[in-house]
């Protein structure tokens, strides 16, 4: 019996964590709630063969830009396929 698949996840590095913990409070929870739907619906997308929500940063399919809907954020991504995460390198917070 084959093991089902797991969901995607997203991984936010360094930076962009800091800039998440320096937010007023209704910011951060808005940008924390919008990566993790991110995270459902890039997976769910992928998994289905279509391209993940966002801007195409090159022409791979690998890193992708999404500005947060009503927040001053803009978040790039790289899908890493094969290990079914999401990784956030870069947050842009226009303060």
């Amino acid at each position: 019996m084959s093991q089902p698949r797991r969901g995607w996840t997203l991984f936010c590095e360094e930076g962009p964590a800091t800039d998440i913990e320096a937010m007023p409070q209704p910011l951060k929870d808005s940008v924390i709630n919008f990566l993790t739907a991110l995270a459902w619906e890039a997976g769910a997308a992928i998994d289905a063969g279509k391209q993940p929500p966002g801007n195409p940063l090159e022409e791979l399919g690998v890193r992708y830009s999404i500005v947060v809907q009503g927040e001053p954020v803009i978040v790039e991504y790289v899908v890493l396929r094969d290990d079914r995460e999401l990784r956030v390198p870069t947050l842009v917070w226009i303060a």
